[in-house]
């Protein structure tokens, strides 16, 4: 049975990564109905049933392997801001992507970069993941932008299919060594205990 217990895995300046709770449920699915969302998730709003069973496969993933898609949450305020994380996703399952949903108001302030930055952290320094990819749709400048922030480079074009649905995508790629150069890292990131 899934845990809806809020774990904080991570933490920022100004947020906090933990696991989905059963009050996060409204707000994600709000933010998975909004039209500049879901515009990049198949090109229609997902139902509050699947918006739902996104969360709780995101929190059984953290449960069996201790990451996964998280809930952002602001740390000033509480805000549930989206969702981020490193998962396998269908498409490339000997991968580790790293991925990030937030709310359309929530965008352009840093936050998708800031969880992903900490995500990257995590998966090179705690999990020792060699390389981790991002995927997004060709035409998504404004996720290529966060991967390009990120230090990420583009690796190839390619058609993958996620939650059902196939379309053209594009793969950026880090690998551990340029993630460190880039953030200077040396130090794994801190994480509360479970």
């Amino acid at each position: 049975m899934v845990a809806w217990d809020g774990v904080t895995l991570l933490t920022t300046d100004r947020l906090v990564l933990r696991t989905f709770r059963r009050d996060d449920l409204p707000a994600y699915a709000a933010l998975n109905a909004q039209p500049e969302v879901y515009r990049w998730l198949g090109g229609a709003p997902l139902s509050r049933e699947h918006s739902d069973e996104i969360a709780e496969w995101a929190n059984e993933c953290v449960q069996a392997q201790g990451y996964g898609l998280v809930a952002v949450e602001r740390a000033s305020d509480g805000v549930l801001l989206g969702m981020c994380g490193l998962h396998h996703q269908e498409s490339f399952p000997d991968d580790v992507e790293i991925a990030w949903r937030l709310a359309f108001e929530h965008w352009g302030h840093g936050y998708a970069t800031e969880a992903a930055r900490a995500w990257l952290t995590f998966g090179f320094d705690v999990v020792g993941l060699p390389a981790v990819i991002s995927t997004t749709d060709h035409d998504n400048e404004r996720s290529q932008g966060v991967m390009r922030r990120l230090g990420m480079t583009y690796d190839r074009r390619t058609t993958m299919v996620d939650d059902g649905q196939e379309f053209d995508a594009v793969v950026y790629v880090i690998r551990s060594d340029q993630h460190r150069a880039a953030e200077g890292s040396t130090e794994a990131p801190t994480m509360p205990p479970m």
